[in-house]
């Protein structure tokens, strides 16, 4: 089983290229995310309406939460600094993978 979490994203228009740089699978999300044990990749799908997906992938959730918990103050930075480039980010879940 793997552990993933579902983002839903709308980017700012005048912004997508900058967005897809910082959500893709080979972008800076991803590779903050690469320096922590049990992550296993980023997906970015686009879907209808100019909104996209991201699914991060885990060994399990409590590699991730350490990761979290390991890395707060710079999670937090990253979070901020990409803000701006979406006008709308949602959470649509968590869960295992079978």
């Amino acid at each position: 089983m793997t552990y993933v979490i579902v983002w839903r994203f709308r980017a700012q228009p005048a912004r997508a290229d900058e967005f897809v740089r910082a959500y893709a699978s080979d972008g800076d999300w991803a590779r903050f995310f690469e320096g922590g044990e049990g992550f296993l990749g980023t997906e970015l799908i686009e879907i209808a309406g100019g909104e996209c997906l991201t699914i991060d992938r885990w060994v399990s959730r409590a590699h991730h939460e350490r990761f979290r918990d390991e890395n707060a103050s710079e999670y937090e930075a990253m979070d901020q600094r990409f803000e701006d480039l979406c006008a709308h980010e949602e959470r649509l879940g968590e869960g295992e993978s079978r």
